[in-house]
């Protein structure tokens, strides 16, 4: 696979011509997970429970495997897309792991990284052999019709600070940086997902600015709501949301006691000590590959050795 770059989805594609930014505006709601999969997250308690696991595992894989935080993030996005168009059989831990290693796996390559999920899975309490991973690989790619190249908060960040016209390098470095980084923190929530990627972008610039250049803020404001693909009841709606989800991040800093690095995946869903205990005694399963004699790969085939 060709090197992604997620604040350029498009560029080394040939044979598509995205050379306008109204393109990309008009096709991000294609590469958002579909309007169940929210429904479900707000309603269904196996969903929510799934996902948090889920996260909480790409992010000790982001840890252990030195991960850059753009290939977790291009992780989750791959996994909600995927579940909010494949039913997830419910009662087998094993397929929440195997699809955490898959989707790892397609976001290192789109990235052009090396994943060792060898590694990865010392830690964890079952191993799938090649065979199995590169299933649920052709799985997920199929869910997603191939779509790999996908529109994220990233694709816009550029757009959105030029509409600013800054003219000091190292400011609109800072404000990038710091607008990034909340994107990163906008991955964990899932009451965000309903928002599209332009908006999200465009939240997090505009409160890094509120942080960074508090007396600008205003005039940044009006310049993003001047602009045609905007909508702006549903960036007041998401900026409100960001603002609220920054300040409980502070807040949580703030009152804790010892610090733990800040992540994309960071999701604060720790096991419970009953979980880590039973966790311990986990016997290592070997899990094979799907039915081979299938010509297109389905959930129901990954079968654990017994």
């Amino acid at each position: 696979m060709e090197y992604f770059d997620l604040e350029d989805p498009f560029t080394t594609l040939k044979q598509h011509q995205f050379d306008t930014i109204s393109t990309i505006f008009s096709s991000e709601s294609d590469h958002m997970p579909c309007l169940n999969y929210l429904q479900c997250l707000k309603t269904s308690d196996f969903h929510v429970s799934f996902r948090q696991e889920a996260m909480s595992l790409v992010f000790q894989a982001q840890y252990c495997c030195n991960l850059d935080p753009y290939t977790p993030y291009l992780a989750v996005t791959y996994m909600d897309r995927f579940i909010s168009k494949q039913e997830i059989p419910q009662g087998n831990p094993w397929v929440l792991r195997l699809l955490v290693i898959a989707c790892i796996s397609l976001a290192a390559k789109m990235k052009d990284i090396h994943f060792c999920y060898s590694n990865f899975q010392r830690e964890e309490g079952f191993i799938f052999d090649a065979s199995a991973i590169q299933r649920m690989e052709l799985l997920v790619l199929d869910a997603l019709n191939w779509r790999m190249r996908i529109i994220t908060p990233f694709s816009f960040i550029c757009f959105f600070i030029s509409l600013f016209e800054l003219k000091d390098p190292p400011l609109i470095q800072a404000l990038k940086d710091r607008a990034t980084h909340i994107i990163f923190q906008a991955g964990n929530e899932t009451n965000l997902l309903e928002f599209k990627p332009s908006t999200i972008a465009a939240s997090a610039l505009l409160m890094a600015s509120h942080e960074l250049l508090p007396l600008q803020f205003p005039s940044f404001k009006a310049s993003i709501l001047c602009c045609e693909f905007v909508n702006e009841e549903k960036l007041l709606i998401c900026f409100n949301a960001v603002m609220e989800m920054v300040i409980n991040e502070m807040y949580t800093i703030s009152t804790s006691s010892t610090v733990t690095p800040i992540s994309v995946l960071d999701c604060h869903c720790n096991k419970s000590e009953t979980e880590m205990s039973e966790k311990k005694g986990i016997k290592r399963h070997k899990l094979i590959g799907f039915c081979s004699e299938s010509k297109r790969v389905k959930m129901s085939h990954i079968q654990p050795c017994g």
